[in-house]
């Protein structure tokens, strides 16, 4: 006869899930502390956070003889930009809290192996994201703005550098035309600005993460190596796509970028290659893959 199933029994199944859900939540409560603790503490120094995020542009400005200004086109926008500074600066700072939060969360039902393959990929993910943003910093940034600020026209006043005496004369006839065309001179709005730097560094630091998403694909089966080197000229097109989308309209960024994230591929094949040699020896050990499979 089978057993009848007991109001107390359908409690006890249930256990496990009311006490994974609160797992999840305790998690969740302490990465959010986290965000909010390091958000509040990048609030606190948002304009050296902001005098870094805009040195590029300062650059690119001082190389061309102007002022680094920016404006705020509404009253409140500069507690806005402030407030989206604290929290990318409170997420970067709060990240490996949260990250760690995450694995204490998944590490229990995970066996010992899985562990292992596991781990390398959660430290190697937020790596690959910061070099990705620091090549969009050092890089990428400078040679777009200084292309998006070549569009000024100088000669109005107010408009860019003023024509002095000495160069007048040597020049008069450029002076007289400075004087008569008109001006387009950059004034950023600091959100507009804000905006646009975050975009770079994000879909940089993403683009970066290619390889630890290839490997990890290849770990789990989902890809192979040779697929990956048959499709090199679907490769080529989708990174030139990508090359023409997240970077200026200048030929050399986007051959830069064309050039890192193909690199980044290649190494993606290799590392895939490799897993795939560790994955068929480990098999072959056991005796559950026959060496004339591969050939």
């Amino acid at each position: 006869m089978a057993k009848s199933t007991t109001p107390d029994d359908i409690d006890d199944s249930s256990a496990p899930l009311i006490e994974h859900l609160a797992e999840l939540r305790n998690r969740i409560i302490k990465s959010l502390v986290a965000f909010v603790i390091a958000m509040l503490l990048c609030f606190m120094v948002w304009n050296p956070i902001f005098n870094f995020l805009t040195q590029p542009l300062c650059d690119a400005l001082e190389s061309q003889g102007q002022a680094c200004n920016l404006v705020l086109i509404q009253l409140q926008e500069g507690f806005f930009v402030a407030v989206n500074i604290a929290m990318l600066g409170g997420f970067v700072l709060a990240f490996p809290v949260i990250a760690f939060q995450l694995w204490r969360f998944v590490a229990p039902g995970l066996y010992k192996t899985e562990k292992n393959a596991f781990l390398p990929f959660l430290v190697a993910s937020p790596l690959m994201f910061f070099l990705g943003a620091a090549f969009a910093y050092y890089v990428i940034m400078p040679m777009g703005y200084t292309f998006f600020l070549g569009f000024q026209q100088f000669g109005m006043d107010g408009a860019g550098p003023v024509t002095t005496a000495p160069d007048a004369i040597a020049d008069p006839q450029g002076a007289i035309e400075s004087l008569q065309r008109a001006g387009i001179a950059f004034q950023g709005s600091v959100n507009e600005y804000l905006s646009l730097t975050t975009k770079f560094i994000i879909a940089f630091g993403l683009c970066f993460q290619l390889p630890v998403l290839l490997t990890l694909m290849g770990k789990a089966g989902l890809i192979s190596a040779d697929a990956l080197r048959r499709g090199r000229k679907w490769a080529v097109v989708g990174i030139l796509t990508l090359a023409a989308v997240a970077t200026p309209p200048d030929v050399i960024s986007q051959i830069v970028l064309f050039c890192v994230v193909y690199m980044l591929y290649e190494i993606s094949v290799i590392l895939v290659t490799r897993v795939e040699k560790k994955r068929n020896a480990d098999l072959m050990a056991e005796g559950l893959l026959d060496p004339e499979d591969l050939e």
